[in-house]
């Protein structure tokens, strides 16, 4: 329908659903297992990424999408008659998917209006941000005020999360200023966070159940919020940290996805995000 389309990628965690359910189109990142490529959510399912990670004998590699999958996205949005574009994208801190996706715009510059917005953010961090403005475009809003909502959801936004392993965020470098803990690692479970874009070391706690206490009680204290999602990376005790977090006060309905291979191939297995938005100020 006219108005406004949504184009993000797909280190989103948006499930098929979800984003059927937002009219949000989603640009797949590359997942490399050895020489073999597979487009993320289209070759690759978040349950079939955690089963080949359990049998490789080597880490997942992941890649940008090019320009030309972005400024086909747009086509398509303008195709099914939108006015405008908003790209939300993954952070530029940890990938060149921002860069893709600005590029792809400038290819269209004379045909419609797109805008990219870096998020800063990852995982459903960025799905919550792209529900929210898929939900004010549909509302008929122009695209200058969904992209004022946007850009003023990428302070209010928040990932935090405990890891089974830093063995994947070290290797893909992907864990900033946290990587001097590398060494102290057999004997603290950190809690990460996306800080300034990046991937941080929040707090250390000393076992996976009090990083989870310290966490859960963490964002407890930051209702009520705005969003609220968690995000499951093929972890065993994620239905308990689900049950925790449901009594948590929130404007909309707790959002629980899968960890998908984008972001799973830097956390590894046994993951948790939880990710959340603040409401604005009044």
């Amino acid at each position: 329908m006219p108005g406004v389309r949504v184009v993000t990628d797909s280190a989103c965690d948006l499930s098929d659903e979800l984003a059927g359910r937002y009219g949000i189109d989603v640009v797949p990142l590359t997942i490399r297992f050895g020489d073999e490529e597979l487009l993320d959510r289209r070759d690759l399912s978040p349950a079939e990424f955690w089963r080949r990670c359990k049998e490789s004998a080597s880490l997942p590699e992941t890649s940008a999408p090019p320009p030309g999958a972005f400024r086909a996205a747009y086509e398509h949005a303008a195709a099914s008659g939108a006015d405008g574009v908003l790209c939300l994208t993954l952070s530029s801190g940890v990938s060149a998917t921002y860069q893709a996706a600005l590029a792809g715009a400038a290819a269209l510059a004379d045909q419609m209006p797109v805008v990219v917005v870096d998020t800063r953010s990852l995982t459903m961090g960025q799905g919550l941000m792209c529900i929210a403005a898929a939900e004010l475009a549909s509302s008929g809003a122009e695209l200058d005020d969904v992209v004022a909502l946007a850009r003023d959801l990428v302070d209010r936004t928040h990932v935090l999360g405990v890891v089974g392993t830093l063995e994947h965020l070290q290797r893909g470098g992907r864990i900033g200023g946290a990587a001097a803990l590398v060494g102290s690692l057999l004997s603290i479970k950190p809690v990460i966070e996306v800080r300034s874009g990046v991937v941080e070391q929040e707090s250390r706690q000393r076992t996976r159940g009090r990083a989870l206490d310290y966490l859960i009680a963490k964002i407890a204290a930051e209702a009520p919020l705005e969003r609220l999602a968690v995000c499951d990376g093929a972890a065993p005790d994620i239905d308990a940290v689900v049950e925790r977090l449901r009594p948590v006060e929130v404007d909309h309905e707790l959002v629980v996805t899968d960890l998908g291979p984008v972001v799973g191939t830097h956390s590894g297995p046994g993951a948790i995000a939880i990710c959340y938005q603040l409401r604005a100020a009044r």
